[in-house]
């Protein structure tokens, strides 16, 4: 009879592999000090090389943005001083870009951990609207309890988690056991929870005798996170919750063994499987942690940045954070820095309007620009590398 244990490793049914071998491939080779002597010295070249090409896409997306300036008859450097000035010319204009930092972050810090299986999770979208969908339904249910304020707050940042979490596993279920592109089948799930948001906005929880592009009714005050002194909108408890995210999601990938079986799984599914690694449970097990990032920003949309559930809850920080982490290479440790540049552009390109009679998505362009640069840099440097490598 023919083996019918060696099965893809994309299949929920396969199965038990003995222990180990992940620390095979750890082993020092025999060889003495030369070896990794000459390793460290490939490495340091390797990242050295890295840091060349990134900075070079930068200066190049900046090219490229100066010359759409020019051809739209603006000065550079008039329409980059009005985007430093609106975002860091007061504390109420700092206080903004922290406020789209956090959703930003979170979106980010979650996407991390799908990209290092990778996969696609494009669905980050319609998993922060969940999120922000759960967290206004059990604001609605206990708002009226009586309960403590602070542990009404928690609960519907759990609950927000918990939307975001459904979601995200309905996308991994489609990939894992149906087959579906996690792409195609995310971006379905976006559409999806865009309309059931509109929906209720418009129908269950519309205002009392209209239904307004404005949201749902407003949360009591008491309701809100506590705002910092000198700001509007700018919550401490957010700025905490983002930086503790993007430190475990770190220390997840960089210092744990649960990270490097992800990295095993997203270098070679198969090869991994073959070690032993579940394939599948860890593809689900990254939706899952995404999904809860993803459903804690949306959350934070709603208890935090607009107090009510509006059609627009995402405000786009997931396709955001998707330019954000491949930036970034995939690397968590500087995935805070690029995540808050990328936010005071969006607010400073507000300024562009008011000022320069400009369009604000100029933002856009330039981030898109910067994030398409970076891209051609990787693969132009892999092809450099792969011809040095052919070279005898």
């Amino acid at each position: 009879m023919p083996n019918k244990t060696n099965k893809s490793p994309h299949k929920p049914n396969e199965p038990k592999k003995e222990n180990g071998s992940l620390e095979k491939l750890q082993r020092p080779t025999e060889g003495g000090a030369k070896e990794p002597r000459a390793l460290e010295g490939r490495d340091k070249e390797h990242r050295a090389s890295g840091v060349l090409y990134q900075v070079g896409a930068v200066v190049f997306a900046l090219v490229i943005t100066t010359i759409v300036l020019l051809a739209a008859g603006v000065g550079p450097f008039q329409a980059y001083k009005a985007i430093i000035l609106g975002a860091v010319g007061s504390w109420d204009l700092v206080s903004n870009v922290l406020v789209s930092w956090v959703p930003l972050l979170l979106a980010t810090s979650g996407l991390l951990v799908t990209f290092t299986v990778g996969l696609w999770n494009i669905g980050i979208e319609g998993q922060i609207t969940l999120g922000a969908v759960f967290t206004t339904w059990a604001m609605r249910a206990m708002q009226d309890s009586g309960w403590n304020p602070t542990l009404i707050l928690v609960l519907a940042i759990l609950a927000g988690m918990a939307g975001g979490l459904l979601w995200a596993l309905l996308a991994g279920a489609l990939k894992t056991f149906g087959g579906v592109n996690e792409i195609f089948g995310g971006l379905g799930l976006n559409f999806v929870a865009t309309a059931l948001n509109i929906w209720l906005i418009f129908g269950p929880w519309k205002r009392p005798g209209i239904a307004s592009m404005s949201g749902t009714l407003p949360f009591h005050r008491s309701l809100w996170m506590p705002i910092a002194a000198g700001s509007s909108r700018l919550t401490p408890a957010s700025l905490v919750i983002a930086i503790i995210g993007i430190i475990i999601v770190y220390l997840l990938l960089e210092n744990s063994y649960f990270g490097l079986r992800l990295k095993a799984v997203g270098k070679n599914a198969r090869s991994a499987y073959m070690l032993g690694i579940p394939t599948w449970q860890h593809m689900m097990a990254s939706f899952a942690i995404c999904g809860l990032f993803a459903g804690m920003a949306g959350a934070i949309q709603v208890t935090a940045v607009y107090h009510r559930l509006i059609p627009s809850i995402s405000s786009g920080y997931g396709y955001l954070g998707l330019m954000v982490a491949m930036l970034v290479g995939f690397k968590a440790s500087i995935a805070a820095p690029v995540a808050l540049f990328f936010a005071a552009l969006n607010v400073g390109s507000i300024q562009l309007p008011i000022i320069l009679k400009l369009d604000s998505s100029l933002a856009g362009v330039l981030q898109g620009t910067l994030v398409l640069c970076v891209i051609l840099g990787q693969g132009i440097r892999t092809q450099v590398q792969k011809k040095k490598r052919a070279t005898p």
